[in-house]
Protein backbone atom coordinates (compact mmCIF):
# COMPACT_ATOMS: atom_id res chain seq x y z
CA UNK A 1 0.00 0.00 0.00
CA UNK A 2 2.98 2.33 0.30
CA UNK A 3 4.21 1.75 -3.24
CA UNK A 4 0.80 1.86 -4.90
CA UNK A 5 -1.97 3.83 -3.19
CA UNK A 6 -5.04 1.89 -2.13
CA UNK A 7 -7.99 2.33 -4.51
CA UNK A 8 -10.59 4.61 -2.99
CA UNK A 9 -13.38 3.75 -5.38
CA UNK A 10 -14.58 0.85 -7.46
CA UNK A 11 -16.09 0.59 -10.93
CA UNK A 12 -19.87 0.60 -11.16
CA UNK A 13 -21.92 -1.31 -13.69
CA UNK A 14 -25.32 -0.15 -14.95
CA UNK A 15 -26.97 0.55 -18.29
CA UNK A 16 -26.25 4.04 -19.57
CA UNK A 17 -27.68 5.17 -22.92
CA UNK A 18 -25.21 6.31 -25.58
CA UNK A 19 -24.63 10.06 -25.47
CA UNK A 20 -24.14 11.68 -28.86
CA UNK A 21 -26.06 14.92 -28.32
CA UNK A 22 -27.21 17.20 -25.53
CA UNK A 23 -30.71 15.63 -25.51
CA UNK A 24 -29.07 12.21 -25.12
CA UNK A 25 -27.42 13.56 -21.96
CA UNK A 26 -30.87 14.14 -20.49
CA UNK A 27 -31.75 10.49 -21.15
CA UNK A 28 -28.49 9.39 -19.54
CA UNK A 29 -29.20 11.59 -16.51
CA UNK A 30 -32.60 9.93 -16.22
CA UNK A 31 -30.94 6.51 -16.31
CA UNK A 32 -28.61 7.56 -13.49
CA UNK A 33 -31.54 8.82 -11.40
CA UNK A 34 -33.38 5.56 -12.01
CA UNK A 35 -30.32 3.54 -10.97
CA UNK A 36 -30.03 5.56 -7.76
CA UNK A 37 -33.75 5.18 -7.06
CA UNK A 38 -33.52 1.41 -7.57
CA UNK A 39 -30.45 1.15 -5.34
CA UNK A 40 -28.15 0.05 -8.16
CA UNK A 41 -26.00 3.15 -7.52
CA UNK A 42 -25.41 5.04 -4.31
CA UNK A 43 -26.34 8.72 -4.31
CA UNK A 44 -22.64 9.62 -4.26
CA UNK A 45 -21.92 7.38 -7.25
CA UNK A 46 -24.89 8.90 -9.04
CA UNK A 47 -23.67 12.42 -8.34
CA UNK A 48 -20.19 11.61 -9.62
CA UNK A 49 -21.57 10.08 -12.81
CA UNK A 50 -23.88 13.06 -13.30
CA UNK A 51 -20.82 15.32 -13.10
CA UNK A 52 -19.22 13.32 -15.92
CA UNK A 53 -22.40 13.45 -17.99
CA UNK A 54 -22.68 17.22 -17.52
CA UNK A 55 -19.06 17.77 -18.53
CA UNK A 56 -19.58 15.67 -21.64
CA UNK A 57 -22.83 17.51 -22.44
CA UNK A 58 -21.00 20.83 -22.24
CA UNK A 59 -18.32 19.49 -24.58
CA UNK A 60 -20.95 18.38 -27.09
CA UNK A 61 -22.75 21.71 -26.81
CA UNK A 62 -19.55 23.70 -27.32
CA UNK A 63 -18.65 21.61 -30.35
CA UNK A 64 -22.11 22.17 -31.82
CA UNK A 65 -21.92 25.95 -31.22
CA UNK A 66 -18.50 26.11 -32.86
CA UNK A 67 -19.80 24.23 -35.90
CA UNK A 68 -22.78 26.56 -36.20
CA UNK A 69 -20.55 29.62 -35.92
CA UNK A 70 -18.25 28.25 -38.64
CA UNK A 71 -21.28 27.72 -40.91
CA UNK A 72 -22.48 31.27 -40.28
CA UNK A 73 -19.04 32.72 -40.91
CA UNK A 74 -18.76 30.71 -44.13
CA UNK A 75 -22.20 31.94 -45.24
CA UNK A 76 -21.18 35.56 -44.64
CA UNK A 77 -18.08 35.28 -46.85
Amino acid sequence: ERIVPVKKDTPVNFDLPTIQSAPDAAKAAGAVLDAVALGDLTPIEGAQIMTLIEAYRRTLETTEIEARMAELEQALK
